[in-house]
């Protein structure tokens, strides 16, 4: 199977596709139309070069996916708004678009900052009762991780059994079928796409789990006596750890090998919690959604 560049993610009620510098956002519409929504792709990080060093590259695309994901949820939210319409002058709209920037912006930092508390700062304090009963550090540390896995895992169980997100995660396993459909060689239809596989080695799920099992290792390697310290060198050590998982998934994501394809296959098992059987009329919103930017015939010809 050749890898292609295309990759996406489910928004509310529809589905985000990016393929180099453009990206389509299409959505189900309350009267059971597809819009869809197809800008230039532009990055929020102003230099080219970090992006093309490894390690350093996937820090960025995290940050970037984050803000792109965002607005494009943004987006798809704003067509289920049970708000009247306004007229808006030329200037109250760009002072809206302003603030919903803003608003995006700071939903973002807020996310992360919390995301780092629950998943890095609170397995920490939690595995510090083990103390009592070991002076070992790396059993710490392995429990620490197995928490950290636990209430990753837990947290995904515990939102997947909202309505809304279980039909979100349908449409991220309509995203992944598009996907698949396409680096296997298959005509992009409902009926192959449906008969595709709802897992992709490429996935943030993937990539998420990687960041729990890749901090794991990181923190074998902090040996620092103040308990201030060793939470701060946890947080500092993240970019770097997202780093390396970017780069695990990037290879994964352009290999067949054995050896990465067993390494891969925890995160695979972890997105049947996320991915979720689309139906068809969700896979038409990933078909649209894909077409929109991605000739697939043409790099089927050239690929495959």
């Amino acid at each position: 199977m050749k890898s292609s560049n295309i990759g996406g993610q489910a928004v509310l009620e529809g589905i985000m596709m990016r393929n180099g510098g453009k990206y389509s956002v299409a959505v189900r519409t309350t009267d059971g139309e597809i819009a869809v929504d197809v800008q230039d792709y532009k990055s929020v990080i102003p230099w080219k070069a970090p992006m093309k060093i490894p390690f350093v590259r996937g820090i960025f695309s995290f940050v970037d996916s984050l803000v792109l994901g965002m607005k494009t949820l943004m987006f798809s939210a704003s067509f289920f708004e049970d708000e009247e319409e306004e007229l808006l002058t030329e200037e109250e709209a760009a002072k809206r678009e302003k603030s919903e920037k803003l608003i995006m912006n700071l939903t973002v930092a807020f996310a992360v900052v919390i995301a780092v508390v629950i998943f890095m700062v609170l397995p920490y304090f939690l595995s510090s009762v083990v103390e009592r009963y070991t002076s070992s550090r790396a059993l710490m540390t392995i429990f620490e991780g197995v928490i950290r896995v636990a209430i990753f895992l837990l947290y995904i169980f515990l939102i997947s059994r909202t309505k809304d997100i279980k039909r979100t995660f349908m449409y991220h396993g309509a995203e992944h079928k598009c996907i698949n459909c396409i680096e296997h060689g298959l005509e992009l239809n409902v009926e192959n796409v449906r008969k595709s596989s709802k897992q992709h080695k490429r996935c943030g799920t993937s990539f998420l789990f990687f960041v729990m099992i890749v901090s794991i290792i990181f923190c074998f390697f902090i040996t620092a006596k103040s308990q201030v310290l060793r939470v701060v060198i946890r947080i500092a050590l993240l970019p770097l750890i997202a780093g390396v998982s970017y780069e695990i998934i990037r290879l994964a994501g352009n290999s067949d090998n054995v050896f990465i394809n067993l390494l891969s296959r925890p995160g695979m098992w972890v997105q049947n919690m996320t991915t979720k059987e689309p139906d068809d009329s969700m896979i038409e919103v990933g078909i649209r959604a894909v077409e929109e930017v991605f000739d697939w015939r043409t790099w089927q010809k050239e690929n495959l």
